[in-house]
């Protein structure tokens, strides 16, 4: 008879994991790196403020996206165009989907990100993050180059 292993259960809690400004008008958790599910998955939650901008329509080669909206309403670019979506709405984005997220409304909007397989995802975030506490505007190029290294191809929409 095998007996269950109690160490295979990770707890991250909010007090040791807490929020943390994005450096822009949102705010973010790492609830599950890919590092803390073995690259399975990764989660993040994220808190935007009212009418902010998030992401521009992209898309990525090596991964699916999904977003679940908490509270508020996030706009989602999705099939060519933006709409809005609210608490309890779930969208998958499959690899090449191109999409995008943005709060148009009047209150803060909380919503899952999904991320499989656990890329190192947090790397964006940390990047991005630092990126908008220094104030500096990258060039074009820099920017290419800092997309390309987290697999997120910008498009027109």
């Amino acid at each position: 008879m095998s007996h269950p292993d109690p160490a295979l259960v990770d707890v991250r809690t909010l007090a040791d994991h807490p929020l943390a400004g994005d450096g822009g008008s949102g705010a973010l958790r790492m609830v599950a790196p890919g590092a803390a599910t073995a690259g399975r998955f990764g989660l993040v939650e994220y808190r935007l403020a009212p009418h902010s901008p998030g992401a521009a329509p992209h898309h990525h080669s090596t991964f699916s996206e999904s977003f679940y909206v908490l509270s508020g309403e996030l706009s989602l670019f999705a099939d060519g165009g933006w709409r809005p979506y609210r608490p309890g709405d779930f969208a998958i984005v499959h690899e090449r989907g191109i999409h995008g997220f943005r709060n148009d409304g009047d209150e803060q909007a909380a919503f899952l990100i999904l991320f499989a397989p656990g890329i190192a995802r947090e790397n964006f975030f940390a990047e991005l993050t630092e990126l908008r506490r220094s104030g500096r505007t990258p060039t074009a190029e820099e920017m290419t180059a800092f997309y390309a290294r987290h697999d997120q191809v910008a498009v027109e929409g």
